[in-house]
């Protein structure tokens, strides 16, 4: 998988180079909530040739969190890397790589008045607000998890720091369930907390005391990068997953009353631009074009 540099106003796109050479149409595939066609275990999306691109969550959350708006995503085969679960492998590259500022305004998602969506017992909610935070609740019958609650305010707080490093997670008695169905396939212990009857199974044990919420978190953020565009707006949700994600997104495009674009300049919130050393220029930002993100081949 190799991160390219795009045009101002293009936003984040795929393009499958294993199809016909990556110089067909059929090959690109634009990184948005209404291409989603799949979120069993992770976020697919999928362009109307029927090209896909599986577990792309991970990646969309660190290009959200280091303030990437135009990239194109060349990748060789149906799946993100997964590399350790999290998004820390993708921003340490992109801390590497750096922005190319771009002489062009970003525009945001202002989220002007409140709407709600429920999926069984799950819950997801948009509200006005003056930056961007994300209220979140889990709930799990294992006693490793159990409940637990965040919140995280991203014009207070960075995303590196406070979600960027949280894994992916999944129960051991649910893996030779999933493989024998041809899913999971890879997972493991280098890239996924284990939970087994007795707790987690991976030697170090976990990053941080909340780490599951704070995956859900991120997971989030990776999803709602997939309106097109930075939210300016709280989102407040309660066992959230990809399949509420997208019908939160889903529901916001067709209630137009309920948010406006505006220029990001024009919104009094510091959230637009990640948290990081160094000054920026206002505009939107590319990955730097003299330094592409490659990933090794596992």
């Amino acid at each position: 998988m190799c991160l390219v540099p795009a045009a101002a106003d293009s936003g984040i796109s795929f393009r499958r180079m294993d199809i016909e050479g990556g110089n067909s149409e059929c090959s690109l595939i634009s990184a948005r909530y209404d291409c989603v066609s799949d979120t069993m275990l992770g976020t697919t999306i999928e362009n109307e040739h029927g090209v896909a691109v599986a577990t792309v969550e991970h990646l969309m959350a660190a290009l959200w969190g280091y303030g990437v708006d135009n990239a194109v995503v060349e990748i060789y085969g149906p799946e993100v890397p997964i590399m350790d679960g999290s998004s820390e492998p993708f921003l340490a590259l992109l801390a590497q790589a750096g922005l190319a500022m771009q002489n062009r305004a970003r525009r945001v998602i202002v989220i002007d008045e409140a709407l709600r969506v429920e999926e069984g017992a799950s819950t997801a909610e948009l509200r006005p607000y003056n930056g961007m935070a994300l209220d979140i609740s889990i709930d799990f019958p294992h006693a490793t998890i159990a409940r637990q609650q965040a919140r995280y305010d991203f014009s207070q707080a960075g995303f590196a720091e406070s979600v960027g490093r949280a894994r992916t997670f999944g129960f051991a008695s649910e893996v030779a369930k999933l493989q024998a169905a041809g899913l999971a396939r890879g997972g493991s212990l280098e890239n996924a907390i284990v939970i087994g009857d007795e707790g987690v199974l991976n030697e170090g044990g976990l990053r941080y005391e909340d780490e599951f919420v704070r995956h859900k978190a991120l997971d989030c953020l990776g999803d709602y990068f997939l309106a097109g565009y930075r939210i300016v707006g709280e989102a407040v949700t309660f066992r959230p997953g990809h399949s509420i994600n997208n019908k939160l997104l889903r529901t916001l495009f067709k209630t137009p009353s309920a948010w406006h674009l505006a220029k990001a300049a024009e919104v009094e919130t510091t959230v637009m631009q990640p948290r990081r050393r160094g000054k920026t220029a206002p505009g939107t930002a590319a990955a730097h074009p003299a330094d592409a993100l490659m990933l090794p081949e596992r």
